[in-house]
């Protein structure tokens, strides 16, 4: 990695649980930086069902913990090509949110100032996303913005690839923006002669650099170096080639000392057949307040339950033709209307929806003598509800679609990097506001430290 003049790599689902000293020691004596992806595949948002909840919100928040202890950390990726078309656009707004809860979360636990932002693809709603993710409170904002981008292939040019088009566009955005994946390989070997351009005085002016994807050579070819059976990095000829043409490059950058930014937010995308996603997002995710709602029910669901339970039960009490009974928690992010107990577990979330059942029942059909039973998957308990707890299910109110202004204190994510994550949410988070400090942090270390030669003066 140094050999290509490496400053940053891009990590895509770390395992929290571990231990990364001795990795991390390695790389910041190289000069090298880390920007980390706070998904992975089983635990993140996904775009055709989209959730903010505990379970992710813990993962995300146990990354935070494991790498803010770092020098070497840039910051993070809260989403990374979430939406990709113009029917999956609502999966933004829970992207949104969990940009602005990670934010929270950092000023929370007084970690130092860490970017957290947005790596989208180069799709037709390209425009409406770099909008979004820019607009409205800066609490919830992007610190920058990451652009995965496969349009310079094989002999191509700033115009033909649309290099030229991109950075027209974003040269007024307000925070730093970078190539977080590129390299082309459709058109046979990778000369990279995007290089020269990225690297040059048309770009450098609005992009903060570029990050080559990949490192390691898997089935996809996009590979750097392989690994053969000793452990041993060979250097492959995308490897070469890349080195060539960094050696090539003398990009110029701007002192820190006289970094001034002048353009300001975007204005929202509005919403339209391209655009769905709402300027409403859904709610901090915080267990406390979930098990103060799973405290107050009279009938709730039993601990086994299983997953297809879950899932035949959510079905139908979900479902309008058979009455209201999920309204506390359900989350659409194209009305920007949420449940007050959208974000909890799907366990907790069943459980609201049977004791509705069960109350409605009880009030209304006579006949239904067993209202709290579901074939064995719910079970009847004394109702309790006190002091702040009360005040939670009281702002939350009978349907659960109130907005909950005030709650219990709640745990995080995991500490460390030796033990296993512990199960935690968002406790009543303060959202912290505009900072411009924060914003010319973000800028001098998404700047500087970008592979290829440094962008910054310092």
């Amino acid at each position: 990695m140094a050999q290509l003049q490496t400053n940053t790599i891009r990590v895509y689902a770390i395992d929290p649980t571990k231990n990364h000293d001795q990795c991390m020691q390695m790389l910041a004596d190289a000069g090298i930086y880390v920007v980390a992806d706070l998904g992975e595949p089983k635990n993140s948002i996904n775009r055709d069902s989209p959730q903010w909840n505990q379970a992710i919100y813990q993962r995300y928040t146990a990354v935070v913990d494991n790498l803010s202890k770092y020098t070497n950390t840039l910051g993070f990726f809260a989403g990374n090509e979430v939406t990709n078309m113009a029917n999956n656009t609502e999966a933004s707004a829970f992207v949104k949110a969990a940009v602005r809860d990670v934010k929270a979360y950092i000023v929370q636990k007084k970690y130092r100032p860490l970017g957290v932002g947005y790596a989208t693809n180069d799709d037709d709603q390209r425009t409406e996303l770099a909008q979004y993710f820019n607009c409205g409170d800066p609490s919830a904002s992007i610190d920058f913005w990451g652009y995965n981008i496969y349009s310079w292939c094989g002999q191509s040019s700033y115009r033909e690839s649309h290099y030229e088009e991109r950075t027209r566009e974003f040269s007024t955005y307000n925070v730093p923006s970078f190539f977080a994946e590129y390299g082309c390989n459709t058109k046979g070997a990778r000369e990279f002669d995007e290089v020269e351009a990225l690297y040059g005085d048309q770009m450098t002016k609005v992009w903060s650099g570029g990050i080559v994807y990949m490192y390691y050579q898997e089935a996809n070819d996009y590979g750097l170096v392989s690994v053969g059976s000793d452990k041993k990095a060979t250097k492959l000829p995308d490897f070469t080639a890349l080195s060539s043409q960094i050696a090539k490059v003398t990009p110029s950058g701007v002192a820190m000392s006289a970094y001034s930014p002048t353009n300001r937010p975007q204005a929202c995308p509005k919403q339209d057949n391209a655009w769905s996603a709402s300027e409403k997002l859904p709610p901090s995710p915080n267990n406390a307040v979930c098990s103060c709602m799973v405290q107050s029910l009279n009938c709730t669901a039993n601990s086994d339950i299983s997953d297809d339970d879950l899932q035949t039960n959510f079905d139908y009490l979900c479902d309008p033709n058979n009455g209201n009974y999920c309204s506390g928690i359900l989350a659409n992010g194209s009305t920007g209307v949420y449940g007050a107990y959208s974000m909890c577990a799907p366990e907790e979330r069943i459980a609201w929806a049977f004791n509705a059942f069960f109350m409605d029942q009880t009030k209304n059909n006579p006949k239904n003598t067993d209202p709290c039973n579901f074939k064995g998957a719910a079970k009847k308990q004394t109702a309790k509800a006190n002091g702040d707890c009360r005040n939670v299910v009281n702002q939350a109110g009978d349907g659960g679609t109130g907005v909950i202004t005030g709650a219990p204190a709640a745990t995080g994510g995991s500490s460390g990097g030796s033990s296993a994550a512990t199960t935690g949410a968002a406790s009543a988070l303060i959202v912290p506001g505009f900072n411009a400090g924060m914003l010319q942090m973000a800028a001098y270390i998404t700047v500087a430290a970008l592979i290829g030669a440094s962008m910054v003066l310092l």
